[in-house]
């Protein structure tokens, strides 16, 4: 008879550590049908066709208790992958699923295995610019509840920094703690990935393959490091491996074979020797038994008799444990009774708190910033870009004819690097992120989307407005714009004007990337949306004047046409050294311009009447008027605008064919 605890939440008050009851977890004829086959096609017809649906696991039966670690063994196509999918509750919705999952006699539902259990895939995003200890420990105040109620040997309360130090030390990686995660190789990223999790203390750890494209020496060290912690802790583990070797035979304490959806075996691994012995199958003496049994549960398809002959074997074995596997499935290995504590596991006493979880956020972002790379992007990249085009490129503006057209296309330019650099900006910056996010939401439920826009919005704001301003003023200052008694609100305004354009291309990109996952892809695709609203609402290739009516309508939606309008505006409404400027000939010869209008010469009277012939309703507008604030207020109700609708996309549940997209 299973044995049970009761899973409430512990209160904070509860200091002292109770004893509980062994955990346990089972699986009670569990039968689940899915797609078996994924649609690899067109997006169109991953959204409106449905693959074909089987029988893919057929009456799963088994149980593990605490302290105990399992393997589940099978061939590709046997069905492991979607058992532990199954349990950890990243089924398709398109599937159907009968049986009981039990943890503790309790339905392990998804809000249960969220709370109080962990899946580690064979990928996990690590957010480059950050140390192994910055990792753990912004894991830790995310997952754990503070203060923590668990009072350590000399009497104390466990601190966070005591916990990522102990977790550390259980997963050798105390000599990595202040390395980049960048700098870790393979074997060296999967204990972090694998520490990750068990930082929170999590009853069930449930790992998918933990030692693929690791060396044998890696994985051998890895599987001993699980098992010491799940009999240290008496967590219960389960995890699939494809190529068990010997030397791990001795730390796995039951094991399933799965062929074609169907359970060979299931048991403690101290009888399985005796069970396929005692059925006429007994493993030779140099063989690992692991091994050796996998390939008794494998489907042969070398030759269609071969295949035939395998097929028969093994639905016999299959036959014969269900009447003879009983005993095995129900055998508890006698080191249940070793003196190990048992505790109240950490993830019992709740998270940590929404506020708590903002400002880790916050921290976390804003600190994974601090490497050059990063630092460049996020505050040298543009002015860099500006510094190249004007001050080597473009001699100071002087005041003819021809700089009409020259101060305009610097404005256009300036929206143009905006627009095809940002993305790249943001998509190589924010791709770690988007996928840490669906991690954290989808596997642990630590946040939710607003929590990442606004955490986003809050780490990124001080160094965007610096890489604006930096960039504002390279091009205000070198070109030589407009200077009068009011310079320093104009370099305000245009430099404002710079910033609310980049937040909203931004937080586009931001919104595309939660849909496409190629950082690359969504940069592009940002930059191709942007560029017709960019080439219409510039007004530089062509005049408001000369434009249908349908597209000055469409303008009033276009943050390009608001923000040429400003700038447009306070360089030249108004402005004294554009009257009457003088007309420059090929022969270089200067002539100067009457109060009459001469075409191929003198074009434009002064810089109220170049606005008249460029934008609409514009004449006669005082500076600093209510309607000029009230065109600049329009960029930044963009802006605003671009935040509140991630901050919806971020929220609103993905269709199954774009979320397996972030899966592995």
């Amino acid at each position: 008879m299973m044995m049970t605890m009761m899973t409430r939440n512990v209160s904070p008050a509860d200091t002292n550590e109770t004893i509980t009851m062994p955990h346990a977890l089972e699986l009670v004829g569990v039968c689940h049908s899915g797609p078996i086959a994924p649609n690899r096609s067109s997006l169109w017809s991953k959204m409106t066709y449905y693959p074909p649906t089987g029988l893919i696991l057929k009456d799963i039966s088994f149980e593990i208790h605490s302290g105990e670690m399992m393997a589940i063994l099978g061939s590709k196509g046997s069905g492991k992958k979607a058992l532990l999918e199954l349990i950890s509750h990243r089924i398709n919705h398109q599937s159907t699923t009968r049986g009981q999952i039990l943890l503790n006699d309790v339905p392990l539902t998804l809000r249960v295995f969220q709370e109080q259990c962990a899946f580690v895939s064979k990928r996990t995003e690590l957010i480059e610019g950050l140390s192994v200890r910055q990792t753990l420990t912004y894991m830790a105040k995310m997952t754990i509840h503070q203060p923590i109620p668990r009072r350590l040997p000399d009497g104390s309360f466990m601190t966070i920094r005591f916990r990522v130090k102990q977790v550390m030390a259980d997963t050798a990686l105390t000599s990595l703690a202040n390395l980049d995660v960048s700098e870790l190789n393979e074997a060296e990223r999967r204990r972090l990935s694998i520490a990750m999790h068990l930082i929170r203390d999590a009853l069930l750890l449930v790992l998918d393959n933990p030692t693929s494209n690791l060396s044998p020496l890696d994985s051998y060290f890895i599987v001993s490091m699980l098992s010491n912690h799940c009999r240290k802790y008496q967590r219960i583990l389960l995890f699939t491996i494809d190529n068990p070797r010997s030397d791990i035979f001795p730390f796995i304490d039951r094991v399933t074979f799965l062929s074609l959806g169907e359970i060979v075996y299931t048991g403690s691994t101290r009888m399985m020797m005796d069970y396929f012995s005692g059925i006429g199958f007994p493993c030779p003496e140099l063989e690992n038994p692991l091994m050796y049994y996998l390939c008794l549960s494998t489907v042969d398809r070398r030759s269609r008799e071969r295949f035939i002959e395998s097929s028969a074997q093994i639905a016999a074995l299959v036959d014969k444990f269900k009447i003879d596997g009983q005993e095995y499935r129900k055998y508890n290995s006698p080191y249940v009774k070793l003196n190990y504590a048992l505790s109240i596991p950490l993830t019992a006493y709740g998270k940590a708190s929404t506020c708590t979880t903002i400002l880790v956020l916050i921290a976390r972002q804003f600190c994974s910033n601090l490497i050059w790379k990063r630092l460049f992007l996020k505050i040298g990249f543009i002015p860099l870009f500006c510094t190249l085009l004007y001050s080597f490129i473009l001699p100071s503006l002087s005041e003819t004819q021809n700089s009409f057209q020259t101060r305009s296309a610097i404005i256009f330019n300036l929206f143009a690097s905006i627009t095809f650099l940002t993305p790249i900006i943001t998509s190589y910056c924010f791709y770690q992120h988007r996928n840490r996010f669906y991690e954290d939401s989808s596997r642990l439920s630590i946040y939710r989307g607003p929590s990442l826009i606004v955490t986003n919005i809050l780490a990124n704001l001080p160094m965007s407005l610096l890489q604006m301003f930096i960039a504002g003023s390279i091009t205000y200052w070198t070109t030589a714009f407009r200077i009068d008694e009011y310079w320093l609100e104009r370099w305000i305004v245009f430099c404002s004007v710079l910033w609310g354009l980049y937040t909203f291309v931004e937080q586009l990109t931001i919104g595309l990337m939660c849909f496409v996952r190629s950082s690359f892809n969504a940069s592009l695709s940002a930059s191709y949306f942007l560029t017709p609203f960019l080439i219409m609402g510039s007004t530089s290739f062509r005049s408001m004047l000369a434009s249908p009516n349908i597209l000055y309508y469409i303008n009033w939606l276009n943050i390009y046409y608001w923000a040429g309008w400003t700038l447009h505006f306070i360089e030249f409404q108004f402005n004294t050294d554009l009257v009457r400027v003088p007309h420059v000939s090929t022969n270089n010869t200067v002539e100067l311009c009457s109060s009459n209008v001469v075409p191929g010469k003198c074009m434009f009277l002064s810089g109220n009447h170049y606005l008249d012939q460029r934008f609409r309703d514009i004449k006669d507008i005082p500076e600093w008027s209510l309607i000029f604030w009230k065109n600049f207020a329009f960029i930044f109700i963009f802006a605003i605008g671009a935040y509140l609708i991630n901050t919806v996309i971020y929220v609103i549940p993905l269709p199954a064919s774009l979320k397996s997209k972030f899966r592995d």
